[in-house]
């Protein structure tokens, strides 16, 4: 994940008191930790946006700035998860970042953190605490790309309760209607019915193959006509040098 600063009001300065416009709420975070952690996040967007591709109910991102407090300045608190997902809202409206007093009072419902060695701490217990007290956001997961350390939280009667892994050590998110889990070290979607939620590319890459198949198979099943045909003509013309008529035959 990546930290923002926030300063507590006697570290304010001045300048730090400006309260910004209203509309005018850029996203502020900084950059990401490591490549790894850029392809984690955008690796959940592509496959969430592939699957969810006929829905315009919902807002997916990452690493952009949650502003909520309505007098927001600069001295007050504000996150930026690394990935998260609001549901019963606008896909396609373009944000500078999320505001949730513009947003009808809207949270994620679902956020994931991707973990680091200078914000894992902070994401297990700060951030925990604010996604569950004043985010109030259903389903929270946090994922190390490199000890692969893999939690998830859901919302039940006001406090986090750990999210029992299944078989396979999936997570199931209520708010997704998906399990999320490691594969190929990667965290990744799986449908309820156990099936891997592809990226774009591999949705295409597995439609090629599968048109390549259907294509081998019809020519397979052409060639083994065309087989049965010639041995059927082979036999008559055999039955025929012995002087049997193969239309008597059929007769019995």
């Amino acid at each position: 994940m990546t930290t923002t600063q926030t300063l507590s009001p006697s570290q304010t300065s001045p300048q730090d008191e400006i309260i910004f416009p209203q509309g005018e709420f850029w996203s502020d975070e900084p950059p990401l930790e490591s490549n790894l952690h850029l392809q984690q996040i955008i690796l959940l967007i592509k496959c969430l946006e592939w699957l969810w591709k006929d829905r315009e109910d919902y807002f997916a991102t990452g690493n952009l700035t949650i502003y909520y407090s309505p007098n927001q300045k600069k001295s007050e608190y504000f996150r930026g998860p690394d990935f998260f997902v609001v549901l019963g809202t606008t896909r396609n409206q373009k944000r500078k970042s999320w505001v949730v007093w513009q947003e009808d009072g809207k949270y994620p419902n679902v956020i994931i953190e991707i973990l680091s060695d200078s914000t894992a701490k902070t994401d297990r217990e700060e951030k925990k605490e604010i996604y569950q007290n004043t985010f109030r956001t259903p389903d929270y997961f946090w994922f190390d790309p490199y000890s692969l350390e893999f939690e998830g939280y859901t919302l039940i009667r006001g406090k986090y309760q750990p999210i029992e892994p299944n078989e396979q050590g999936w997570l199931w998110s209520e708010e997704l209607g998906l399990y999320l889990g490691i594969y190929a070290d990667k965290l990744r979607y799986f449908s309820p019915n156990g099936k891997l939620i592809p990226t774009p590319e591999e949705a295409n890459l597995q439609e090629r193959q599968d048109k390549e198949l259907a294509l081998q198979q019809k020519e397979y099943e052409r060639q083994q006509k065309e087989l049965a045909l010639q041995k059927i003509a082979e036999l008559t013309a055999r039955l025929r040098e012995l002087g049997i008529n193969p239309d008597e035959t059929n007769n019995y």
